[in-house]
């Protein structure tokens, strides 16, 4: 579906949004505005990365924004993003994508309308920071998660899938962390082409959502190394107290090995009170046993 966002007047621009497009209707676009059909098929595939490249006097630029539709299991760039292909020269700007955005009608009635982006350039920079804003409530989400899973690691509670919600708060911050990463491109190739108040603004919006990010992604590592510990310690309590009672049978093992072989001549095992001395004896080792392990601190 094509819609004129705004009509072109004189010294001005036209901003033509297409949603959900089809083939037919690109090209009507792409033969009125001269645009590289490579570009034009590139901008109907879900799948592709941010990037920027210039054929002749228009720009084509890529954006993904953070989908209006993500799963509590999306751990992949096509499951948490949503595409935006976006073509602009001189006198128009053309937005393409498959979902739809709350963002470019907000843009159109607080910018647009009231005549706040007087070049293509400037509704441009609307545009990409409206799309890098889209993902400050999620990062922000992901560290509340992370805030509530946090003294569950450590006083070790027992939640279910604890690993399978860390694993997927980590997989969408990292793959944010990944788009911001290719966004940066965007900015350089857009350096000197928009105002220096824009780019900086633009620059810092997105060291700021990627240091958040980046200390999600961290702070899930340091809680997977410090859960990874605990189990450790855990299995090394178990170890600690089978090894004790090993420790404390073996000898009482091998007295009785000894006493059930079936040798003729064994003179304890004829004495009245041998059964009491053999008890006796192992009592006696156990006593032992337990005052060193006491005078060594393992009990």
């Amino acid at each position: 579906m094509i819609t004129i966002l705004k009509e072109k007047n004189e010294n001005g621009y036209e901003w033509i949004d297409i949603l959900n497009p089809v083939k037919e209707e690109l090209n009507d676009v792409s033969v009125r505005y001269d645009l590289h059909k490579s570009l034009v098929e590139d901008s109907l595939q879900p799948e592709h990365l941010p990037k920027f490249e210039m054929v002749g006097d228009t720009q084509f630029i890529i954006l993904r924004v953070y989908s209006n539709h993500v799963s509590p299991e999306a751990d992949t760039v096509q499951e948490v993003t949503d595409k935006i292909a976006i073509f602009f020269g001189t006198n128009f700007l053309i937005t393409i994508h498959r979902q739809e955005f709350s963002f470019l009608e907000e843009i159109k009635k607080r910018y647009v309308d009231k005549g706040k982006c007087t070049t293509p350039v400037q509704l441009l920079f609307r545009v990409i920071y409206a799309g890098l804003a889209t993902y400050s409530k999620p990062i922000s989400l992901l560290a509340q998660e992370l805030d509530y899973f946090e003294p569950k690691v450590f006083l070790q509670e027992k939640t279910h899938s604890l690993l399978r919600n860390l694993y997927y708060i980590k997989r969408k911050a990292s793959v944010m962390d990944f788009i911001f990463d290719l966004s940066r491109s965007i900015l350089e190739n857009l350096k000197g082409k928009i105002a220096s108040t824009h780019f900086n603004q633009l620059k810092d919006e997105i060291l700021l959502l990627q240091s958040n990010t980046r200390h999600v992604v961290d702070n899930v590592a340091n809680l997977l190394n410090v859960y990874i510990s605990l189990s450790a310690q855990r299995t090394n309590e178990v170890v600690r107290v089978l090894t004790v009672f090993s420790v404390f049978f073996m000898p009482l093992t091998f007295i009785v090995g000894i006493y059930g072989m079936n040798f003729d001549f064994m003179p304890e095992l004829r004495w009245q009170f041998g059964y009491l001395y053999v008890m006796g004896l192992m009592l006696f080792i156990i006593f032992i046993i337990y005052l060193w392990f006491k005078r060594k601190g393992w009990l």
